[in-house]
């Protein structure tokens, strides 16, 4: 029996716990994206992960994932309702609890991360219903193939995933694409102004999301270890480099470097090193981060040329700059970060792990969402669209405006004081 690591322990819940805040991190962050009559809706959708996801990971989740030895599909389902873990139970230096509450927030964010490409226009309760479908259905098996030592990393050993480029965003970021075009677009894209409501939430969205992610990075070390302070400190400098690489692409662009932009440029450069950090040196860092800054910057506009409704840049964000990562790490790894050194052959596995993700989550997610579709709907009416979904959903709005008259002005409503709506990253 493995001997417990009270350091580790210590250090894994607090990680854990730093993951957790990156959810509602991400509320505010996608809540100040949207236009005021929405941000409510937003910011429920990524409550409800956490509230669904919890539950259904000790159900059939940890089971799923980790719960057993098999190379294949998943785990297995010797551990339903986690049964046979007690607190007496290892995984490593570390309580099986304490592994399975820091792999439990990985579960929930990465089924939030998607909520954003379907802003404004989603069923809240379909929504609900989809949290726990696709983490049962695409979440679980690919983290047991990713890190659970399922088909996937036996079949093209060594991959490096560190903390989840594949697992959680580039799985992300595909399964938004496939509910985007399940969806359809916004009434008025491309036609209507839809700017970011509240750029002071987005910040603090970032902000937040930047605290929790050295959780999540560090945190995947599983130790309070050398490896994992080499993982902070290039989870900080990435993350740096590519506020810079974003914003020289606007200043060159569209003359400006915005607030929008920095929020933006910081999310790409954390998906970025999430795979790669413990793998490369603190130069390969910054030049992974700013490839992610400028690579993503222009990756988000593809939705205007190619006609997708990523609401919130989802595609452009997570799954682009989770191939950034996953990819660069395949040439930019160093022998004494990890063991593994880039090469050819080790930019060809990488590659593979990384679009199979993609294909078997897009593939997947658009058959699950078109299901739902076709049954119980996933798109609410256009006339509550119109309204906003606050409203029509929720009853209650974010906002409550007094009008000159002095009458009460809702938010997003006709008449309304609220603040002017326009486009998210145009």
């Amino acid at each position: 029996m493995d001997e417990l690591n009270a350091g580790d322990t210590a250090f894994i819940l607090i990680s854990a716990a730093m993951v957790l805040l990156m959810t509602p991190g991400l509320a505010f962050f996608y809540g100040g994206m949207t236009r005021a009559k929405s941000v409510l809706n937003m910011m429920m959708m990524s409550f409800i992960a956490l509230a669904t996801v919890p539950v259904v990971w000790v159900l059939w989740g940890y089971s799923m994932a980790f719960g057993g030895s098999s190379t294949g599909f998943i785990a297995g389902f010797d551990a339903l309702g986690m049964s046979g873990v007690t607190p007496e139970s290892m995984s490593g230096s570390i309580p099986e609890f304490a592994f399975s509450a820091f792999q439990m927030m990985f579960a929930i964010i990465t089924v939030a991360l998607i909520s954003g490409a379907i802003a404004d226009r989603a069923k809240f309760g379909t929504w609900a219903l989809f949290t726990v479908l696709w983490v049962t259905l695409v979440y679980f098996p690919v983290a047991h193939n990713v890190w659970g030592g399922g088909w996937l990393a036996t079949t093209f050993e060594p991959i490096i995933d560190f903390a989840g480029g594949t697992a959680v965003h580039i799985n992300a970021g595909a399964a938004a694409l496939a509910l985007v075009l399940v969806i359809g677009k916004r009434i008025g894209f491309k036609k209507d102004p839809m700017r970011p409501h509240n750029l002071p939430f987005v910040m603090l969205g970032a902000a937040l999301l930047w605290f929790g992610w050295f959780g999540f990075n560090a945190g995947s070390e599983l130790a309070a270890d050398g490896v994992a302070a080499a993982m902070l400190i290039n989870t900080a400098v990435a993350t740096a480099a590519a506020i810079m690489g974003w914003l020289l692409v606007e200043v060159v662009r569209d003359k400006a470097a915005t607030s929008l932009g920095a929020a933006s440029g910081a999310i790409a450069g954390l998906v970025a090193i999430t795979p790669s950090g413990a793998n490369v040196s603190p130069i390969g860092a910054i030049i992974i981060g700013v490839a992610a800054g400028v690579i993503t910057a222009f990756a988000v506009s593809l939705k205007y040329r190619l006609g997708y409704d990523d609401s919130l840049d989802v595609v452009g964000i997570h799954m682009v700059g989770g191939l950034v990562g996953s990819l660069l790490v395949g040439l930019l790894a160093a022998e004494a970060f990890g063991g593994i050194s880039g090469s050819v052959s080790q930019l060809g596995r990488q590659a593979a792990a990384s679009f199979i993700v993609l294909g078997y989550s897009f593939i997947v997610t658009y058959i699950l969402g078109t299901l739902l579709d076709k049954t119980i709907g996933f798109r609410i009416k256009e006339e509550d669209e119109i309204a906003g979904i606050d409203m029509t959903t929720h009853a209650e709005t974010a906002y409550e405006f007094f009008s000159s008259s002095g009458s009460l002005a809702k938010s997003g409503q006709a008449g309304s004081s609220a603040p002017v709506e326009g486009k998210v990253n145009a």
